[in-house]
This record gives C-alpha cells, structure tokens and sequence, in this order.
C-alpha cells in the first residue's frame, strides 16, 4: 500500500513539475514563430504572445504532427486559425491529420481547388468534421491582440474572375505578420508576378519586414532582387526538403540572398527554424 502511495505521489509530482516546465516555456508573452521541418512543403506554426495557435499549410505527410506537439503544451489541443496557401499535395496533406487531432475554430483559404485525391480527401475530412471553408482576399485582417495583425496581401478578387486556368501556385495566400515593430513576411508558393503586385501594395509596410519566407521552396520564378530590395529583409527562410527532385533552392535564388547579404536557414539545413520577438528585437533558433 505504502508503496502504490509512494509511485502515485512520484507520478503527481512529475506531472505537476512538466506542467509548470511547460506552463513556463509557452506562456512568455513573446510571438513564436516556426518553420517546421516538413521535407519538400510547408508548414509554419505561430503562437501569439496571448496563446493563439495558428498553422499556416501542413506539408507533405504527418511530419507537422511532431512540429506541433514540440511547440504546443501537450494540454492544448485547439488551432484558433488554420491557413491553407493553395491545394497542392505539399501544403495540404499533413493537415488532414492534424484535423483529426486538434480541434479546428476556424480555416481559411484561396478560391481554387484540384481535383487530386488527397485534396478531395481533405475536403470530405473537413466536411466530416464540420470545419467551414472561408476564403481570404487582399485586405482580410485578422486581429490578435494589441498590435498582433495577421494581413492578407494576395490573392485579390479581380485576379480571380480575371485568372483563367492559372496554375494553384499563382493563387497561394500571402500574407503579412506585423507585432509591434516586427514583421514577417509568409509567401506560400508564389510566383514573382504575384510578388511584384504584392510589395507594390505594401504601402511603406515594408520597412518593417524583418523576415521573408522565400517563395516556393526556393524557386528560380518566386523572387528577384528588384523585389528583395523592396522588401529588405534581415532572415531569410526556406522550406524544402534535402536532396529534393526539384533542384530547390535554386543556385539563383542562394546567390541572390547572398549577394544582398541577406542571412538564410533552410530546413533541410538547419532543421526546424523558430523565430522569437517582443515586438521590438527577434531571436532565432537554431
């Protein structure tokens, strides 16, 4: 008996000890911001400094799960905001399991669809779980808390009646996370053409990037120097998968970061990339 009492006790305590380990680690009032390690997609997890979790894409498979439970409290179970950039399979796929494991407020995505059997998957997983289906256009804002907007800058409603047959790339969300005096740039997929439009219609933002997610995995078509300096970011970050068929990131693409001295981590490099700020000064792990 003493000793059932003893282990219970032991396993109390240990629970308790993780709980304020964990309580500690995620409540530090700063935003989180992490490109998870996906392979060949995207998957970009933020958590307010208030405790909002929002998932931007959900990459190739169910890599993002382990993304998530490293960066969440194992207690909290619920995405306040799920972003979907466009239906292609390496954004798409991961959050199918992550919808049958976390609790979806709200989901938002671009007006195109595919006709590909793991997005029409996804699309009856979502049904099956009541999640609605919004679209974002230039302009939509989501409101955190004090000083904490989520902006989307692409794509607009005179593209889409305007698009045709346009690949899905051409519609990928982009978005614009401003914190105080911090700002981030998330570009899913994009080509540069969507890029130019976009950074034309920043209205001075730009000055307030400190990061960019480089277009589509590093693509030789997502950005150029003209958009760079635009922009004039301090980071930045690639998505993509070590030795993918692909050929990304493009030598193009590395030399023009370095050319603009831009410093850059890739997931298929340096792993999981996190990103911490206060509003005024940024860390970055690793």
């Amino acid at each position: 008996m003493k000793k059932i009492f003893l282990v219970s006790t032991l396993i109390v305590i240990g629970l308790v000890g993780i709980i304020i380990y964990q309580n500690i680690k995620y409540a530090d009032k700063k935003l989180h911001v992490v490109f998870c390690d996906v392979g060949q997609g995207d998957a970009i997890f933020i958590r307010t400094p208030k405790g909002s979790d929002i998932l931007v894409d959900g990459g190739p498979d169910d890599s993002v799960l382990s993304c998530l439970s490293n960066n969440m409290p194992f207690w909290d179970r619920t995405i306040e905001l799920l972003i979907l950039t466009h239906p292609d399979a390496d954004h798409v796929t991961g959050l199918i399991d992550v919808i049958e494991r976390y609790s979806v407020i709200r989901f938002y995505t671009s007006d195109v669809e595919t006709t590909t059997a793991v997005y029409k998957e996804f699309l009856k997983k979502i049904a099956d779980y009541k999640i609605r289906k919004n679209y974002l256009w230039q302009g939509d804002k989501f409101v955190f808390e004090e000083r904490l907007v989520l902006e989307t800058f692409w794509p607009t409603r005179l593209w889409r009646e305007e698009s045709g047959g346009s690949p899905t790339n051409s519609f990928s969300i982009i978005t614009l996370l401003t914190y105080k005096n911090f700002g981030l740039l998330l570009t899913g997929d994009s080509d540069l053409a969507q890029m130019e439009e976009v950074v034309g219609s920043l209205r001075g933002e730009q000055e307030d990037i400190e990061v960019i997610k480089i277009p589509h995995h590093g693509s030789r078509f997502g950005i150029s120097g003209q958009v760079l300096d635009i922009i004039s970011p301090e980071l930045a970050v690639i998505s993509v998968g070590e030795n993918n068929s692909y050929g990304h990131p493009t030598p193009f693409v590395l030399d023009l970061l370095k050319e603009k001295n831009i410093k850059t981590l890739r997931t298929d490099q340096d792993g999981e990339v996190e990103i911490i700020s206060n509003g005024l000064n940024l860390q970055i792990l690793p």
